[in-house]
């Protein structure tokens, strides 16, 4: 007879599989950088980069598929640093959406019990938070801020499909024109949100925005990179110490060899005061 704990493995590894089939099933909706057509912004960041840079949607593709793509001649990790030659060097991957693995030490780690809770994640961008928030947490409602309505339309289609309509909602909308939403939320989810998007005053307008709004005591923050990172290069008048404490995450929950441990230490958790 199985106990609670076989029954508790088994719908996680069951969940696990509905999160690959909702990959597979965007995968096949979009070319493989996974980039929007109307993204001119983020294409163009990414080409002046001073080293090569590609976009690969970490929840797409995992490991294993990036390889298989390589073997096909569809993706390549390396560039030629001579034309002709054989001096080589690594590509630079960038993702905008969390991979299974990050997803999961989110919810299964970083995260507190979020029964009742309201999340909110700006930039939803394909949704893969809003769907492993679904599936990994007891979350009441799961917000999903996206401009791109192409991206907003891919989003509830998944959600449709796959009968999260009662628990997620996608607002189609700049997040400046949402601060009741960030006021009430309980978490509020930040990944690489503004920075390939958004010229540096539009960031900065964006960032002011969000520390002027998300304001709820004991409520937190989730983002990649850290926010001292990514206000670095800004001019803003934000105090992170009067605003936020950094809560200490256990990077080595993980143990397998196959963990991209570097991936994870980018995720950082903020208490907001």
């Amino acid at each position: 007879m199985r106990n609670t704990n076989d029954f508790d493995e088994l719908l996680v590894s069951n969940n696990d599989v509905v999160l690959k089939n909702i990959a597979e099933d965007l995968r096949n909706r979009l070319p493989i950088d996974a980039m929007s057509s109307s993204e001119h912004q983020a294409v163009q960041k990414i080409h002046q980069h001073p080293l090569p840079m590609i976009h690969v949607d970490a929840f797409l593709y995992d490991d294993d598929l990036v390889d298989s793509l390589c073997e096909e001649g569809k993706m390549s990790r390396s560039y030629c640093t001579e034309c002709g030659s054989y001096k080589t060097a690594s590509l630079e991957f960038i993702s905008h959406s969390f991979s299974l693995m990050e997803l999961k030490f989110l919810y299964q780690h970083v995260l507190p019990d979020l029964t009742g809770k309201v999340v909110v994640d700006v930039g939803s961008r394909l949704g893969a938070v809003l769907f492993a928030g679904y599936l990994y947490s007891s979350a009441s409602q799961l917000y999903g801020v996206e401009m791109n309505a192409d991206f907003c339309q891919l989003q509830e289609m998944t959600t449709t499909k796959y009968q999260f309509i009662d628990r997620i909602k996608v607002v189609h909308a700049d997040i400046c024109t949402q601060a009741s939403l960030l006021q009430t939320a309980d978490v509020v989810v930040m990944n690489n949100v503004f920075e390939y998007f958004l010229d540096r005053q539009e960031q900065t307008r964006a960032w002011e925005f969000i520390a002027g709004n998300v304001r709820k005591r004991g409520s937190l923050l989730v983002t990649v990179p850290s926010l001292k990172e990514s206000l670095s290069k800004l001019q803003t008048d934000i105090q992170l110490s009067r605003w936020v404490e950094e809560m200490q995450l256990n990077y080595d929950v993980y143990m397998e060899k196959d963990v991209d441990r570097e991936a994870l230490e980018q995720i950082h958790l903020y208490k907001i005061l």
